[in-house]
């Protein structure tokens, strides 16, 4: 038996999971607890880390046709021919983050209003000032400042780094800035 994802119908991954586990299936949907802002008010939303997928562990031989027509699914991701294998140890680390039902997303390191330096990229070693994160998508929106020029940029969090990182972490440009010194 190896893990599989399936894709579901819009929406469904509840009535897929549902259906596959009525058949003996093991499944993981894992889902993603998160604070949102509806209508001007923070509510506790709940929804699918993968929306449309879930993964399913069973035999080939013994489920496949029972997996793939199960109620709410659209199919089994395949590359080619076969159903593609989903890594065991992918699913383990999944896992490993779910806490209380739910996978834990870490808070925003960064405020807004923060002034920021660009790590890496185009725009290595830039200042800006942190505007939002993008929930979802790992990204944050910042305000680019450039003499007097002033320009909204989407950038990956990765590249992020507080303007006051200290000497060890950030190498030569951040270390210059958290000095005050400029290029």
């Amino acid at each position: 038996m190896h893990w599989y994802t399936v894709n579901t119908k819009p929406h469904q991954e509840w009535l897929a999971e549902v259906n596959l586990q009525r058949l003996g299936v093991e499944t993981f949907s894992p889902k993603l607890k998160q604070s949102k802002a509806v209508r001007r008010r923070w509510q506790v939303s709940i929804s699918p880390l993968f929306p449309g997928y879930l993964f399913a562990r069973f035999s080939l031989e013994d489920h496949y046709r029972a997996v793939r027509y199960a109620s709410g699914v659209r199919k089994v991701v395949a590359f080619g021919p076969a159903p593609a294998v989903v890594d065991e140890e992918m699913i383990e680390a999944i896992k490993s983050r779910v806490h209380n039902g739910y996978v834990s997303v870490p808070a925003s390191k960064f405020t807004p209003g923060q002034v920021v330096c660009i790590q890496g990229g185009p725009l290595d070693g830039l200042e800006a000032i942190f505007e939002r994160e993008m929930t979802g998508y790992q990204r944050a929106v910042l305000l680019l400042r450039a003499l007097s020029y002033q320009a909204r940029v989407v950038m990956d969090l990765e590249y992020i780094v507080d303007r006051w990182v200290g000497e060890g972490v950030g190498g030569e440009v951040r270390g210059r800035l958290a000095q005050g010194v400029s290029k």
